[in-house]
């Protein structure tokens, strides 16, 4: 008998830390959905972009904040070119139901406008679950800083 009670309690506590290692759904979705707009980026797809950004979609951008419109224009241009690019290290929030946060490290080979855009970066999308549907109201990407060499002080 108290061989089943044991093997019981094993048995829950195997199941809760399968559970607390599997990730949310929503973030699965989330980073799925991110990378889905690399690859439309990449393809030049504009068509993608129009479910994908908010209508009241924010990207911070060198020159200054930019709408939804502006990104799609920018895409459809062609102004930007994507050679190569990885996605990694990503960091999710979940700030209510129906709003998340992804953080995770790029790296790429783009151009937009004949200039090269920084690489390595921390992008930032914030999303918004609006009637039903994810969308992506908020983009931000920042020059990561380089790598520390062995011994360097932290200050």
């Amino acid at each position: 008998m108290m061989f089943r009670i044991l093997l019981g309690f094993a048995a829950l506590a195997i199941a809760g830390a399968a559970e607390a290692r599997r990730p949310d759904s929503v973030e699965a979705a989330l980073i799925a959905l991110e990378r889905q707009s690399w690859v439309a980026w990449q393809a030049m797809d504009s068509r993608f972009w129009e479910t994908f950004l908010s209508d009241d979609h924010v990207e911070m951008q060198g020159g200054g904040p930019a709408g939804k419109q502006a990104v799609i224009a920018g895409i459809a241009g062609g102004l930007c070119h994507v050679s190569g690019y990885s996605l990694s290290d990503f960091t999710f929030r979940r700030f209510g139901p129906d709003t998340a946060l992804l953080v995770y490290r790029a790296e790429q080979t783009t151009s937009c406008g004949g200039h090269a855009v920084p690489s390595p970066v921390w992008a930032t999308s914030l999303y918004q679950r609006r009637r039903g549907h994810w969308v992506n109201v908020l983009y931000v990407h920042s020059p990561a800083a380089p790598p520390r060499p062995p011994g360097a002080s932290g200050q």
